[in-house]
């Protein structure tokens, strides 16, 4: 199975008094795993379901491998969608559901039931083909939705939430399982999510929708190490925002904490928005990147790592320190930023 590239041009999408896409355009390589990440109501949902075709646009265009789809019928697409609550027949064992897709294409029910097992035991479930639907955990359902999606070999396979309704452990487990789905069948997949860990668990490419827009698009480093925008610092993952102004040699930014290198030089005197990550703020530090005396407001430990919050006069900081780190609530500590670690992105702190 190969899977299809994708071009979205210009999408828009408006309804009455809300536009839910406002001029999307991306390209989605072939075999990619592609994430669409952003919060409720940006959009990502409705961009979803214009790719699987049930929802038409109200401009723009879709091709999936040059061909023109915008108008095109779910049913005469290459794609085929997971829904997050599954949209599994009770009424059908397993079998009969992973099967239903063959059966409308008229595969004969030899034919039919070996591609059944084959589909069973590439989600690992092959021992459930009898049993019925109700009788399974949600990941098994899970796994069995996938099976029925996958056993039509779509050129694309679109994933609406399909994790959400899973327990933290569960999600774990079927990332890595969708993972290795993905790398077995080489199909386009296109997953919907607002979960920034799962985004960078699964995704070659991170598109992070924002008010109907693309707000940052990337690699999973690229998008959390070098982050276009405020928006998308904070969204993937923490980040701390600062203002600040481009120093003369235009390498670094004096802020209220004190002068912090950037990793991409700026132009002299512009009044910028600096984000650092939590983890690349260091305790104890003295050279420079010194962001002074803080006192721990609050120190918490997360098992790998402590959140700590500290402050002084009116401003605070979000610290991520290493699990080996001494830090206590009350405490005096000198913070500073490793060198060129600070980015300067677009936008406000607003």
């Amino acid at each position: 199975m190969t899977g299809a590239g994708i071009d979205v041009k210009n999408l828009v999408k408006q309804y009455p008094g809300q536009r839910a896409l406002d001029g999307v355009s991306l390209t989605i390589d072939p075999g990619s795993y592609t994430v669409i990440l952003g919060p409720s109501g940006s959009g990502k949902t409705t961009l979803l379901a214009i790719l699987g075709g049930f929802v038409e646009p109200t401009s723009g265009k879709v091709t999936v491998d040059g061909q023109d789809v915008t108008s095109v019928a779910p049913s005469r697409r290459p794609t085929t969608t997971v829904f997050q609550d599954y949209a599994l027949f009770p009424h059908m064992t397993v079998g009969q559901n992973v099967g239903f897709g063959l059966e409308m294409q008229r595969v004969g029910k030899k034919d039919r039931m070996s591609q059944v097992s084959e589909a069973l035991e590439m989600v690992g479930l092959a021992h459930t083909k009898d049993r019925h639907i109700a009788d399974l955990s949600g990941g098994q359902r899970q796994r069995i939705a996938l099976a029925r999606a996958l056993i039509v070999k779509p050129r694309v396979l679109l994933l609406d939430e399909p994790l959400g309704a899973l327990d933290v452990k569960l999600r774990r487990h079927m990332q890595d399982e969708l993972t290795r789905i993905h790398d077995t069948v080489g199909t386009t997949f296109v997953h919907v999510t607002h979960d920034q860990e799962e985004a960078m668990s699964l995704a070659d490419t991170i598109v992070i929708v924002r008010d109907g827009r693309v707000d940052d698009i990337g690699s999973p480093e690229q998008v959390y190490l070098n982050p276009i925008s405020a928006f998308s610092a904070q969204f993937m993952g923490d980040s701390n925002l600062i203002e600040g102004t481009i120093t003369d040699d235009g390498n670094a930014a004096d802020t209220a904490w004190g002068r912090v290198g950037v990793s991409t030089p700026g132009n002299p005197h512009d009044s910028v928005t600096v984000s650092i990550r939590p983890e690349h703020i260091e305790m104890g530090a003295t050279g420079p990147g010194n962001l002074g005396e803080w006192i721990v407001a609050e120190a918490h430990f997360l098992g790998q790592r402590y959140r700590v919050i500290a402050r002084r006069d009116n401003q605070e900081i979000l610290v991520s320190l290493p699990q080996s780190s001494s830090v206590q609530q009350g405490q005096s500590v000198i913070l500073g930023v490793a060198p060129e670690m600070a980015r300067i992105v677009k936008g406000d702190l607003s």
